[in-house]
């Protein structure tokens, strides 16, 4: 008798509401070893979310965001890839972060707001939630600017000006950049250079 396999699917959506949990309560459950060290979740407005598994071309552009970004770095900010920052309601782990001072000056918590220059998310599976649920959040946080990069449609979508606390928060300004445009990478309100987007594409 032959049997079928069937596929592992993440179940839907409790249709009742559930608990939302805060930073320090999700702290508290880190601390007391409620999730192992490589669970796939990060918490996002309050909920506890689960991540994505990446695939090659999204791992390739994180890579390539970052080698990009530290060629144009000033000694004073570092680059993070894939650590988490944290916020009021959340504690996102951005694929890119770019960081003022340097890894040492955060040995018992991770950076907050008014830490950080900007964040890049690669976007191919979780391009909606990316453009909606993440970009919300960095809005609120007044975070300067926050990169996709859009493996979707080939392109780096680049949001300015966020509203910060907010009924809707957002970013005022957005720019779409194709292969064969430059990105200027502002930081503290000063453009230190720029990246190609033909080198952080896969």
């Amino acid at each position: 008798m032959s049997s079928t396999i069937i596929p592992h699917l993440p179940p839907a959506a409790p249709p009742e509401p559930i608990l939302r949990i805060s930073v320090e309560q999700y702290h508290k459950m880190i601390d007391s070893g409620v999730f192992a060290d490589d669970e796939p979740a990060e918490l996002l407005e309050g909920w506890l979310m689960p991540k994505m598994p990446k695939k090659p071309p999204h791992n390739l552009s994180t890579g390539l965001v970052c080698d990009a970004l530290q060629g144009v770095l000033p000694s004073r900010w570092h680059i993070d890839c894939q650590g988490s920052v944290t916020t009021s309601d959340s504690e996102p782990e951005p694929d890119v972060s770019v960081v003022r001072g340097n890894r040492r000056d955060y040995p018992d918590g991770h950076p907050g707001p008014k830490d950080v220059g900007l964040l890049v998310e690669i976007s191919d599976t979780t391009l909606a939630r990316d453009r909606g649920m993440k970009k919300r959040i960095f809005a609120r946080a007044s975070i300067p600017a926050y990169w996709i990069v859009n493996l979707v449609d080939n392109q780096v979508e680049v949001h300015t000006d966020p509203t910060g606390p907010a009924d809707q928060p957002d970013y005022r300004q957005k720019q779409i950049f194709k292969p064969g445009d430059s990105i200027p990478v502002i930081l503290d309100g000063k453009e230190i250079g720029k990246v190609e987007v033909n080198a952080i594409l896969p």
